[in-house]
């Protein structure tokens, strides 16, 4: 084999690991694995919520042979500002969220035979999501939300993910993604009494990643990656123990998301994999809230194995809290 010959196959090898470290770690975003029990139930106009959430991820990515990378695990803490306000929009109720994560993590994994460790503190992607009710809940006030009692609710949503965290295409391990990213959602939610059932069905897009582990010692050029559609479904069933305290079993299934690197596919990089769990939400006070989850994964075939707990506190209000 010709010096040119090998430098080229180790750009290569490092372009496709790096490929595989991105998509497998960005999916700790919960992108095509969101879990989000009630997510359509309505609220009254103008009300508000702020969040502060705090994540815990750990367990293994899974490559299944697609690249040289092996023994790899992640330890992720992540917490997320999120900001959500209620609104009447065509004459049905709607709500707007805006969500800014920070993460610290490590990282470990045999990468072409050597052991390769990564530590990362900064920012993820900004997401933010609209979502309008199509049928069982026009837009109310306080005082008719009060009389309204749930039954059947289908309602429709566009998250988009912003490519504004942290960043570095020299780096193998980055926070953000360096792109867009869309999901379009449609969901039902059904209640009958004291169970509330809740599904969801969406497909992810993605824009390609022009700057793709580029300008450093591996690949002095640019690199193109892109990721095809990934198809997603989820599914909740919930119990009210009394007005605010309720439980739930969470669980979700995507399939696709096949990546390609200047233009070159890897069919091994499709995922299909599902996770499950479950939520606790309890009320404090009037206005305050928290909610406990952990989730794992059922099957996961190709991506992140983990196991992932997390806290969340959030105080709602219409208008100002009294």
């Amino acid at each position: 084999m010709t010096p040119e010959k090998a430098t080229r196959l180790g750009v290569t090898k490092s372009c496709r690991a790096g490929l595989a470290w991105c998509v497998c770690f960005t999916s700790l975003l919960g992108w095509a694995q969101d879990l989000a029990p009630r997510a359509y139930v309505i609220t009254p106009t103008h009300s508000n919520a702020v969040t502060l959430s705090y994540s815990f991820y750990s367990g293994e990515l899974l490559f299944d042979g697609a690249v040289p990378i092996t023994g790899a695990t992640a330890k992720v803490n992540v917490s997320v500002l999120s900001l959500t306000h209620s609104l009447k929009l065509l004459g049905r109720s709607a709500n707007f969220s805006a969500s800014l994560p920070y993460g610290v993590g490590n990282f470990r994994g045999t990468v072409v035979g050597a052991e390769t460790n990564a530590y990362r503190s900064g920012t993820f992607d900004s997401a933010f999501r609209l979502s309008l009710n199509l049928k069982g809940g026009p837009a109310m006030d306080v005082q008719d939300f009060r009389k309204w009692r749930q039954k059947t609710l289908v309602g429709v949503s566009l998250k988009v993910v912003a490519p504004t965290g942290q960043y570095d295409p020299t780096k193998l391990i980055n926070y953000g993604a360096n792109r867009w990213a869309f999901k379009p959602e449609l969901g039902l939610s059904r209640r009958w009494g004291h169970w509330v059932v809740d599904t969801y069905g969406a497909v992810w897009f993605f824009t390609p990643n022009h700057n793709f582990f580029s300008k450093n010692q591996f690949s002095p050029g640019t690199n193109i990656q892109k990721q095809n559609s990934t198809f997603a479904s989820e599914g909740h069933l919930s119990y009210d123990v009394k007005p605010r305290l309720w439980a739930s079993l969470d669980g979700n299934f995507w399939v696709g998301g096949r990546s390609s690197l200047n233009g070159v596919e890897n069919p091994n990089t499709e995922q299909r994999n599902s996770r499950i769990g479950g939520t606790v939400s309890f009320p404090v006070s009037k206005h305050q809230s928290i909610k406990f989850s952990y989730n794992r994964g059922a099957y996961i075939r190709y991506g992140g194995n983990y196991q992932n707990v997390s806290f969340g506190w959030q105080c709602s209000w219409l208008g100002r809290p009294n």
